[in-house]
């Protein structure tokens, strides 16, 4: 059956559906549902207020309360901070570079006024307060994201992570059965190339939605939650098994960077992480089989819109043929840091990115760039790390590791049981954030502190920081839990009942596996 040209959606396409399902969901999240052409209550046009007063004196509180026992003024201050940012970013009264800039100016103030531990009488100074709150922009971490950001930009500028993308259906043929493992392939490939989940999921959603419409079913039917479901969660898989493919890693490999003084090399990422995403990938295939039975097993007229998708980007132009080069140099050099050549991640991406931007070498100019980049994620991210710096550097996280698992008696219980019951704790405390780059800024400190707190683990506990970084990166409960889930979510191919069918089971599984992993394959090669 063919299709028009207006039969595949774009990305721009999914984008504005993205914003617009996102306020609607959050909206109705919050304040309940409200009828077309019904004015929002009251509650409703000043809940986001309310939270954010709500945020305000849960920090005064802590922050004027009795100096806590065995921490400093600065400290106390750090863990005031940390509820204020846990509150605006569970309740996203505000968007998250909002709530970012708030952050950052709570740090000068607060910790500037701060008493300095070095000079009896005197205050750090806002200064030192804004050293603190804007070190996060210092870091190679986040030059990686900015360069990550970049090459993502550069792939949708191009269309040629959409060009791959139909070239793999091209073989998948028109089994449903085929078109699911196309699309869990797609996802695995392009999380190799493309260091943005988001774009990942703007590459293979709109062509999946083209061939569902062409086949003549609803957006609504089984059959497109089943794909649509599929592709948001095997995105999630490969979050975890490579390096660079989500902006959360970066900040945990930036923390352990900063206390330990090594980074994690993107070969080594990939040894540790790509078993358990490649297991995964075998077992969403067989979970998603079982959980949307879809109305039909052959797609008909699937083939027809892969072809005209093709024939709707053309021939492959020198751009795309140049930014495909760059990336694979990119990919082998990532591949081999640390063993052919002792470049690191950053260095690698920020030359590529310097010379996409080389023009008749490159593939964009500045102001394409400029105009693609969603630079508030940068100042989330930069933000986060300063939050979760100020944690270790003040002892806050050391003190908060201490008064929660280390009175549960963490420390002295068996590897594999303090893995279990962080990581139960990790899932569950997830489902309240939309942002993992903002989970790992607020967690991973406190997991740094509680590693160094076990006893015999090799490496400082770094695998075991790593292993709950993985953790971090389950987002297939909701479709809250990740910007790739809401970008899917906004497309209206399934319901949220839907998508918690198959990601309970998803997280279950994954959960036995990083269990089972931490007891075999992880100990065997020196993570643990």
């Amino acid at each position: 059956m063919a299709t028009s040209d207006s039969h595949i959606p774009n990305e721009q396409t999914e984008r504005a559906k993205l914003d617009r399902t996102k306020q609607v969901h959050d909206g109705n999240k919050k304040h309940g549902q409200l009828r077309d052409g019904q004015e929002p209550s009251w509650l409703d046009r000043y809940l986001p207020f309310i939270w954010i007063g709500f945020a305000f004196a849960a920090m005064f509180t802590i922050m004027f309360l009795p100096p806590f026992e065995g921490l400093s003024t600065a400290g106390q201050r750090s863990l005031a901070i940390l509820v204020f940012a846990v509150i605006m970013w569970i309740t996203e009264a505000v968007s998250y570079p909002i709530s970012s800039v708030m952050i950052l100016v709570i740090i000068a103030l607060s910790i500037g006024f701060s008493p300095d531990p070095d000079s009896p009488g005197e205050i750090l100074g806002t200064t030192g307060g804004l050293s603190a709150a804007l070190s996060g922009f210092a870091t190679s971490a986040v030059a990686l994201v900015a360069a990550a950001l970049a090459l993502a930009a550069a792939m949708q500028a191009t269309g040629l992570h959409r060009r791959l993308a139909f070239h793999i259906l091209r073989f998948s043929g028109e089994k449903v059965s085929n078109i699911l493992i196309g699309a869990i392939v797609i996802a695995t490939l392009l999380a190799f190339f493309v260091p943005s989940a988001t774009a990942r999921a703007g590459a293979v959603v709109p062509i999946l939605l083209g061939m569902i419409i062409a086949f003549g079913m609803p957006l609504n039917s089984k059959l497109g939650a089943l794909l649509i479901i599929t592709a948001a969660q095997a995105i999630s898989i490969w979050n975890i098994g490579i390096k660079t493919a989500a902006a959360q890693n970066l900040v945990a490999d930036g923390f352990i960077l900063e206390i330990f003084g090594e980074s994690i090399s993107w070969p080594r990422w990939f040894m540790i992480g790509a078993p358990w995403s490649i297991l995964m990938s075998i077992v969403l295939y067989f979970v998603m089989r079982w959980a949307i039975k879809p109305e039909t097993r052959v797609l008909q007229g699937g083939k027809e819109v892969v072809r005209e998708g093709l024939a709707k980007l053309g021939p492959i132009s020198a751009k795309e043929i140049r930014l495909a080069v760059l990336a694979g140099l990119m990919l082998v050099l990532w591949s081999t840091e640390g063993t052919l050549h002792e470049l690191d991640s950053s260095t690698i991406t920020l030359t590529g990115i310097a010379l996409m931007l080389i023009p008749k070498v490159g593939v964009l100019n500045w102001d394409q760039l400029e105009s693609m980049v969603n630079w508030g994620t940068l100042v989330v991210f930069a933000i986060g790390i300063s939050l979760g710096s100020l944690l270790l550097n003040s002892g806050a996280a050391e003190w908060l590791s201490a008064i929660t698992f280390e009175a549960m008696g963490l420390s002295t219980m068996p590897l594999l049981a303090t893995i279990a019951i962080v990581s139960v704790f990790n899932i569950l405390i997830h489902l309240g954030f939309a942002s993992a780059t903002a989970l790992s800024s607020a967690l991973i400190p406190v997991f740094i502190v509680l590693a160094m707190s076990i006893p015999g683990l090799p490496e400082q506990g770094v695998g075991f920081v790593i292993i709950q970084q993985f953790v971090i990166s389950f987002g297939f409960i909701l479709p809250i839990s990740a910007p790739q889930n809401m970008l899917a979510y906004g497309t209206g191919t399934f319901t949220v009942k839907q998508f918690m069918r198959a990601g309970i089971p998803l997280t279950v599984v994954g959960y036995l596996l990083v269990l089972l992993l931490s007891a075999t394959y992880w100990q065997w090669i020196g993570v643990l």
